[in-house]
């Protein structure tokens, strides 16, 4: 059962990346294998993880045990806040590499950003990566736009893609207009606000109007969007199923409207080390 053929790629700076990927966080062990297995089997060829998510290595073993070819499967990590010292973010990614029985990642990520980090040596030993092939591109994660604007205008990282929070109830438009105008992806986790999406009654209609879940409206809006991917996470064959099946449902102006309506400011992510979110991005 081949689903793959039906997740457009996104190629800007020469990814190779589909847009509907499978997150991961926060399945773990025998569960977190079982689960990116199926996901591989049913058609899913975009994978994310992280360092901090610990399940690398439950990641890695699905990879190792699955028959499509690694060549075949994007797969993003990121190295956590802590470790964006030159020497730290190297070890960190060999470890990434060593749990996830890979001489490469697709994407490579700093997860999050910190006040106090160097931010040019940070950014030169991402640089670094994908220069050494270690990674094939570079992004980052949860940087507000007035940051990520410094690396890429003033540092001139070669940045392809930038991973945050974005959903029919959190508005990212400054950063899409940014990502648009340097070619780079823009890849929407919790896209489906923790599941709030299922509660909401404009979501319901459109919905109920398609035959189709809630869940598949709010994915489609955002896999409809010029350069936007998006990682849900799915533990069951019917959810994974459900999220590829959001694939072919077809929106129109008016359920575009609706949903433009909806609130824009409800972060659900927002730990105590989390940067000062851009007021304008709302």
């Amino acid at each position: 059962m081949q689903h793959s053929a039906n997740s457009p790629i996104l190629t800007q700076h020469g990814l190779h990346m589909p847009k509907l990927g499978l997150g991961t966080w926060p399945m773990l062990g025998e569960e977190c294998t079982r689960a990116v297995e199926q996901a591989l089997s049913l058609g899913y060829r975009h994978i994310d993880t992280a360092q901090a998510y610990n399940n690398e290595e439950a990641v890695g073993q699905a990879l190792s045990n699955t028959d499509v070819p690694r060549e075949q499967i994007h797969v993003t990590t990121k190295v956590w806040w802590d470790q964006l010292q030159p020497d730290a973010m190297r070890h960190s990614m060999e470890r990434s590499l060593k749990a996830l029985q890979t001489d490469y990642v697709d994407l490579f990520h700093i997860h999050w950003p910190t006040p106090d980090m160097d931010l040019q040596r940070t950014l030169e030993t991402l640089a670094s990566f994908k220069e050494q092939g270690l990674a094939r591109h570079i992004g980052v994660a949860n940087f507000p736009l007035a940051l990520l604007r410094r690396a890429v205008e003033e540092l001139g990282t070669p940045l392809s893609a930038i991973q945050v929070e974005y959903h029919v109830l959190l508005g990212q438009s400054g950063l899409l207009d940014y990502a648009r105008q340097h070619d780079m992806v823009l890849t929407a986790y919790t896209p489906l606000a923790r599941n709030k999406v299922s509660q909401i009654p404009q979501i319901q209609q459109i919905a109920a109007k398609h035959g189709v879940l809630p869940t598949q409206v709010a994915l489609k809006w955002l896999l409809d969007q010029d350069n936007v991917a998006a990682i849900p996470k799915a533990r069951s064959q019917a959810n994974q199923l459900a999220n590829l099946g959001a694939l072919q449902v077809q929106l129109d102006d008016e359920d575009r409207a609706l949903i433009a309506d909806l609130p824009k400011d409800q972060r659900q992510v927002s730990p105590d080390f989390a940067p000062q979110w851009d007021v304008f991005d709302r």
